[in-house]
């Protein structure tokens, strides 16, 4: 009996993790996000934020140690401004951001500084068991801020009368 009890320790120990972790490995994630205009280039979004459909975006992910490029995947936004994109296996060794790469309005073009990408966690070695990871939204600034944003920016509390 004692050889029953260690050979279904074993397999309790070894081949059930080796299962599991073999069918979650085939499953990819889907990265999903939403580009947008900043229309008074107040680094955040407001009531009058468009989003920005047909706008490209990259997921990178780099080596941990070295920072070289191991993966990239890229996506346009639909017409609601927001990007889909399938990652096919876990990038745990890595750091992945999603990152803009080209707007979709030459009006509305420039990278707002720190809004410009977002780190996206792919792994399942952290306890989420979902397949779908969110990056927060990205962000283009607006050549010419739109005439009623001190009025806007009034409203956040950002600036006085």
């Amino acid at each position: 009996m004692d050889k029953i009890n260690l050979v279904v320790v074993l397999f309790s120990v070894c081949v059930v993790p080796a299962i599991v972790t073999a069918h979650f490995a085939g499953d990819p994630f889907l990265v999903k996000g939403c580009v947008y205009c900043d229309s008074c280039r107040c680094g955040f979004e407001t009531d009058v934020t468009k989003y920005m459909p047909s706008a490209k975006v990259r997921i990178e992910c780099r080596d941990r140690d070295s920072a070289k490029l191991t993966y990239t995947q890229e996506a346009v936004t639909d017409e609601s401004g927001c990007y889909s994109a399938v990652v096919q296996s876990d990038r745990g060794e890595d750091f992945c951001d999603a990152v803009l790469v080209k707007s979709s309005d030459d009006e509305c073009s420039v990278p707002n500084a720190g809004r410009d990408r977002a780190r996206v966690i792919l792994t399942r070695n952290n306890g989420m068991t979902d397949n779908v990871r969110y990056a927060n939204n990205m962000g283009f600034l607006k050549n010419i801020p739109l005439s009623n944003c001190a009025q806007i920016l009034h409203k956040y509390q950002i600036i006085d009368n």
